[in-house]
């Protein structure tokens, strides 16, 4: 263990546990995930709003109010109705996207039972188990429940653990379906997707709308109401895409280490884990060819390699995941 690792652990009080990591990070992560929610309503609210005023060439705050409370339910709506494609077709759709394939049980025997084991001690039915035929060692898990859950780990990985640090990635993935963080990744995805979409068609409107108005016409503008409206969606088509970029970063970090706590609680051993943490962090060849920016969030680590070589070290808010060695370093300190 090194120097930095050593300060990294003796940072953390002496009489830390993993349940006292889970319940730290189940509170930050909902409140991440309300956030998230919160700022697609209060866009829905206000482009409702602000068309109302466009339309009706003017009209006071109390007036708009009724067009900005069916803004936000028809925000709530478009949220949900994409939520349910991804809960019924999401997973299929990622490990198609991966290339993953399923493993087989006669080849692979040690693998199904690891997974097994992790399932028995979470409690959790047996989810299906995929292999990325892919050099670099990663792993994730996806699916809307723990009843339609799947495990995937790549080519690379599965040849480079030992048994322990094989139960200890699999304890992750478990601990992801377990808290349901495979749920949640995908509603938190399909969310983020919504406000940037809106957002752009918003910058598309705005700018040709604008062009094709003509000079000293004020018709449409919304008078001084319409006029604020405007500004403020305006304000918010710029900057809601990367506040909602930003919080599911942060959610996903949060994640992470609450699924390396509950890795710790199914196996009671943390070293398992840190010790294939330490060979994923010296991956020589980090990226998997398949994954993408839609996807880097869902893997034990991050895959894609510019992110990897850039913020792998760094505890930065632009980070799908938290840096390894504060990782590992946690996860040593619950062996002392």
């Amino acid at each position: 263990m090194n120097e930095t690792l050593r300060q990294g652990v003796r940072a953390y009080p002496g009489n830390l546990t993993y349940l006292d990591l889970i319940r730290r990070n189940k509170r930050e992560s909902v409140l991440i995930m309300a956030a998230v929610i919160l700022l697609g309503v209060i866009l829905g609210a206000v482009i409702a709003a602000a068309l109302a005023a466009r339309a009706a060439g003017g009209g006071s705050l109390e007036e708009l109010l009724p067009s900005a409370i069916l803004g936000a339910m028809a925000a709530l709506v478009a949220g949900s109705l994409a939520a349910a494609w991804s809960w019924f077709g999401g997973a299929q759709a990622i490990l198609s996207l991966s290339g993953a394939v399923p493993a087989d049980a006669a080849t692979d025997p040690e693998l199904f039972h690891v997974v097994e084991e992790m399932a028995i001690a979470g409690g959790l039915p047996m989810p299906k188990i995929f292999v990325i035929p892919d050099s670099a060692l990663n792993a994730f898990a996806t699916g809307r429940d723990p009843e339609h859950a799947a495990v995937a780990i790549t080519h690379g990985l599965r040849t480079r653990l030992t048994r322990d640090e094989l139960q200890g990635v699999m304890a992750h993935e478990m601990a992801h379906v377990r808290h349901y963080d495979i749920r949640f990744a995908m509603i938190m995805a399909t969310m983020v997707g919504l406000i940037v979409f809106a957002c752009d068609a918003i910058r598309r409107a705005v700018w040709h709308g604008g062009r094709g108005s003509g000079r000293g016409s004020s018709r449409g503008k919304g008078g001084g109401a319409g006029v604020v409206l405007m500004l403020l969606l305006v304000v918010l088509a710029m900057i809601a895409p990367l506040v909602a970029r930003l919080m599911q970063l942060a959610y996903s970090r949060r994640r992470e280490y609450l699924a390396d706590a509950g890795a710790v609680e199914l196996t009671r051993n943390p070293e398992g884990l840190a010790s294939a943490l330490t060979k994923l962090a010296e991956d020589a060849d980090p990226l998997v060819d398949t994954a993408n920016r839609g996807t880097a969030h869902m893997y034990i680590v991050n895959p894609l390699r510019h992110m990897r070589e850039a913020r792998q070290a760094v505890d930065s808010v632009f980070s799908s995941h938290p840096p390894i060695q504060e990782r590992i370093a946690r996860l040593m300190a619950l062996t002392r």
